[in-house]
């Protein structure tokens, strides 16, 4: 299992002089930290731009002039950048060499994860011209038949999931869920498996747990909730409201049919806070797994 990904996303000599901010470098890392804990192999793809231009060369795009190098008596490569038969030919290059590993490996990669903004590795955006523009940049439109995703997406996925956790099946239902997500390569925060269950703990270890769930709520990309029954469990309901305010993806489970409106399942502020999904199967595809579509 291996993805194919972006050089510069690895390897800082390939990044263009000064575009890389502490943002993408948090967004580069996590991606890393997430092939990582699944043991997912990590294929550089090449980079045109640094194998065409050197490594310490300024941001540009794949069309536009550069600038002071833009003059007459430069050459084609400092003026036009990238809008050359001479760069055309390079991707032909690349692009063959990454197709024989692919055949050579035997199976498919996961997904290409890429970096939007580039003019060659851009996965929904790129600059096309002086206009970031939608699409796939120059190297990555290379490759249609495979699935791409953005870095920024790939290392979204840690995992906070808030449930009602009090009785023997709703604990095995909840390790149920954990499993599932992991196995699509999400890292599952489960709050039963903190601090001590019993009746009987302290105020201290209340505030311990409390204090770890909040921490864990604040480092979660996304949580998964589960809101089943005539009324959501009021735990997770607090959950969900501390996440939303905290600007976090939301996603709801309710498998439970009884409704409580027409236009309403259990609660509207919860469901209006989150993507409702009504099976535990289609938990993996809503949050964009790269395996689901393989299921």
């Amino acid at each position: 299992m291996y993805v194919l990904i972006a050089p510069c996303i690895l390897d800082p000599a390939c990044r263009a002089r000064g575009i890389t901010t502490d943002e993408d470098l948090r967004y580069f890392n996590r991606a890393i930290e997430r092939c990582r804990r699944f043991s997912v192999e990590m294929v550089p793809l090449p980079c045109p731009e640094t194998i065409y231009l050197g490594p310490d060369r300024p941001p540009g795009s794949y069309l536009d002039l550069v600038g002071p190098m833009a003059r007459p008596g430069r050459s084609h490569r400092d003026r036009h950048r990238l809008a050359t038969d001479e760069f055309t030919a390079l991707l032909d290059r690349l692009e063959a060499e990454v197709r024989a590993v692919i055949r050579e490996r035997g199976e498919p990669p996961l997904a290409i994860v890429g970096v939007d903004s580039s003019p060659t590795c851009g996965v929904t955006a790129t600059y096309y011209s002086s206009v970031k523009q939608p699409g796939r940049g120059a190297f990555l439109a290379r490759f249609p038949d495979i699935p791409a995703i953005d870095v920024k997406e790939f290392a979204r996925y840690r995992v906070y999931l808030a449930a009602p956790l009090f009785s023997e099946a709703e604990q095995a239902y909840n390790i149920a869920l954990r499993d599932l997500l992991e196995r699509h390569l999400f890292d599952v925060y489960l709050p039963q498996e903190v601090g001590d269950t019993s009746h009987t703990r302290c105020l201290e270890e209340h505030r311990a747990i409390f204090a770890q769930h909040l921490l864990a709520l604040r480092d979660a990309d996304i949580v998964v909730a589960v809101i089943e029954g005539a009324d959501a469990d009021s735990g997770t309901s607090w959950e969900m409201g501390y996440a939303y305010a905290l600007g976090r993806r939301m996603v709801a489970l309710r498998t439970d049919f009884r409704v409580v409106g027409h236009h309403e399942r259990v609660n509207l502020m919860l469901e209006e806070s989150a993507a409702v999904v009504t099976a535990k199967e289609d938990l993996a595809g809503v949050l964009g797994s790269l395996l689901a579509a393989s299921e």
